[in-house]
Order: structure tokens, then sequence, then C-alpha cells
């Protein structure tokens, strides 16, 4: 059994010429019906005669090319007017008459080019038609009926034109929905590509640059280059999940992250490890969690993550040796995080050395993050010199 849908999908893929003869051959079969005769469009007032041999040739001019009517509108409208002139001019008076105005809406829809020339010939035709009919009938139309009668093809034309318009407007919302979708897409994931690279690439630069001063104790020396090798998988496998995103088969149920649902979100105790990364680093952090997270808080948790990712990456760069705090609290209906550093580093760092220099990348990543969830963020200077970051992120938001 042929379901609807099926049918319909059949039906779409059909040339369009196919899908548009039905109608005309509708009007044709309509126009030898008896009880149809004489009851189509009348301008002239002219009597009405019977079928002849050449009311076949103005029925088939009036209904047949409405099978063209999208793909070669013009040459639609030339041959449905000629057989519409046959059609009054003798008298025949068929429903095909008809086909007129849905040629005219059709070219007003489809025609690409010349629609200008295309309208002014149109009409330049139409008065030699009435005219003619006008002498014909002996005076039964009097003229305010043929000016009449233009209105209503310029109307038709008009309806066309309007559904010609909504169709462009129609397609350039799509693009730019695509547009504005893409951008978006590009954005969340450089936003992502930040803080995965440049977290773990700059801890392994850490790493490596204090293993340059540990050749003397190898213990600490292989503890570090261990470091560095486990911070360097850790990138690697985050980096593939990214690209896991980028495939178009990712999120059938069988992501990497092994949840069945195509959304990245940290492990338990992924906090702890980011903070076990940082002090494996060098950097003293003091981690202080409250709460614990749960599976209701939707993509809170990733942000909270984010967040405490962003900062420790840049208390490694521009507070390095600084104290850090690290404090996240899970509540019911919100997750509150805070990180700062006291802005006195190893290094001889002070307020300078503690506040966030390079592109502002990751906290406007961070800040953008938040807002979409309807949380607050801030971060700035402490008046100790050091540098503090504070998000609150609504729980239970799922995308």
């Amino acid at each position: 059994m042929i379901s609807p849908r099926q049918l319909s999908g059949w039906w779409q893929r059909l040339d369009v010429r196919v899908r548009d003869l039905p109608l005309g051959l509708l009007l044709l079969a309509g126009s030898f019906l008896p009880a149809l005769h004489g009851k189509g469009t009348e301008v002239g007032n002219l009597p009405t005669r019977p079928f002849d041999a050449l009311a076949l040739l103005a029925l088939g001019l009036e209904c047949l090319p409405l099978a063209v009517r999208r793909r070669w509108p013009a040459v639609c409208l030339a041959l449905v007017s000629a057989g519409f002139a046959v059609d009054q001019l003798r008298g025949y008076h068929s429903v095909a008459g008809t086909a007129l105005p849905l040629a005219l809406i059709s070219t007003g829809a489809h025609l690409e080019r010349h629609r200008r020339a295309a309208a002014l010939a149109f009409s330049a035709a139409y008065v030699p038609l009435a005219v003619a009919l006008y002498r014909l009938g002996a005076g039964g139309e009097t003229v305010t009926g043929f000016v009449t009668f233009y209105p209503v093809l310029v109307l038709a034309w008009g309806a066309g034109a309007w559904l010609r318009a909504n169709r462009i407007a129609e397609a350039e919302h799509r693009r730019r929905v695509a547009d504005d979708t893409r951008t978006a897409e590009r954005s969340r994931i450089a936003r992502e590509l930040h803080d995965v690279v440049t977290h773990h690439v700059t801890a392994m630069v850490v790493q490596a640059e204090a293993a340059r001063y540990l050749t003397a104790a190898p213990e600490r020396l292989d503890q570090t280059l261990t470091a560095v090798s486990d911070t360097g998988r850790r990138a690697i496998a985050d980096l593939r999940h990214l690209l896991d995103l980028l495939n178009p088969d990712h999120g059938d149920g069988h992501g990497t992250d092994g949840l069945g649902t195509g959304a990245r979100t940290p492990h338990t105790g992924g906090l702890l490890t980011l903070v076990e990364q940082t002090r494996q680093a060098g950097q003293p952090v003091e981690f202080t969690e409250e709460g614990t997270p749960t599976q209701s808080a939707g993509s809170a948790d990733l942000v909270a993550y984010r967040v405490v990712q962003e900062s420790l990456t840049n208390a490694l760069k521009y507070a390095r040796g600084s104290r850090t705090s690290v404090r996240v609290r899970h509540g019911g209906k919100e997750i509150t995080v805070e990180v700062g550093t006291d802005g006195s580093g190893k290094d001889g760092s002070g307020s300078a050395a503690a506040s966030p220099g390079g592109s502002g990348r990751g906290l406007a990543g961070l800040r953008e993050r938040v807002a979409v969830l309807g949380g607050e963020f801030s971060a700035g200077h402490a008046p100790d010199g050091g540098f503090v970051v504070r998000a609150r992120i609504p729980a239970g938001n799922p995308t």
C-alpha cells in the first residue's frame, strides 16, 4: 500500500511539465461538456457558435501550453493568448478561456527576464483584439467593457508577480537563516577549539619549560614529561571529539561521548582533573566544590567546566605561580563558579601578570556561553591586584 507521503514524493520527482499538463487537459476536457458549452469567458458580445475544426485548434492553443507555464512562461502566454483571440473572435466562448488568467499568473510568477517587455507586448496585443471584437460585435459591447476587462488581466499578472516576490523573499529568508546558522556553528566550534587547544597547549608549554630546569632531578623530570604526554593525549581526545561533531553521521546515537546524545559532557571528576593538570604545570590551585552535579543540570555543567578551564588557562599564561582559587557550588537551580588569582606569581608578576591579555576571545566566548543560558558573567581585577572570574549559570537547560 502506497502511503500519501510516498505518493507525494513520487509526484514531486516528476518533470514540472508532466505535473502541469493535467491542468490543461482538465480544461480541455471540460470545454467539450455540453453543459459548459458557451459558459466560458465572453468579450465582445458575439453570438455563441458550435465547435468546428478551427475550434479544436483554438482549444489546443489555450489548454495544452499550460504544460510549459513554469518552464517557458513567455511561450505559454503567447500561445494561450493566440488561442484566446481565436476563441473570442469566432464566438466559441469555451471554458478553455480560463487558461488566459492562469497563463498570466504563471508568467508573472515565473518569468525571469524581459518581464517589462512581455507585459508591454501583451498590453499592445490586447488593443487590436478589442478593436476587432468591437467591430464584429456591431456595438454590442461598449468601450467601457473592453477597458474594464483589461484590469482583470492586469490583476492576474499582478497576482503572479506577488507570488514571485513572496517566493524570492522566502528564499532570501532561508538563505539568511542558513548563513546565520553556519556562522553560529562556526563560532561555537571556534570557541570549543579555543578552549581545548589553548588550555592543553598552555599546560604542555609550561610543563615543558619547567622540564628544562629538572635535568639534575631525573625523578621530577620523568614526572613532568609524563604529565606533558598525558596532557597531549587529552588534547588529542578532545580534538577527535570536535572532529566527530563535524562528521555528518555524528549524532546517530553512537558518538564518542558514549551518551548517544551527540553532546559533550564532562565526565565525573572533570573539574578535579583540570585542577590536577594545572597543579602539575606548577600552578598552586586551591579547589573547593560544594554540592553534587545532577543530570538535570543540562549544559550548565559543560559551561561551568569551560569557565574553570579557561580561567585556569589564563592563570597559567598571565599569573604563573600565583595562588589560584577555584570555587564551584552546585545548587538546585544554578551553578556558581569563581576563579581568582592573587597576582603574586613567582615570576615577579603583579597586577600586570594577573591581567588576561591576548585576543580576549576566551573571556568573550565564556560570556556568550553563559548569556545563552540566561546567566551572569563577570571578569575583572580584584582589589589585591589579582584577577577574578565569576559566573552564575542557571541549571536545567538541556540545550
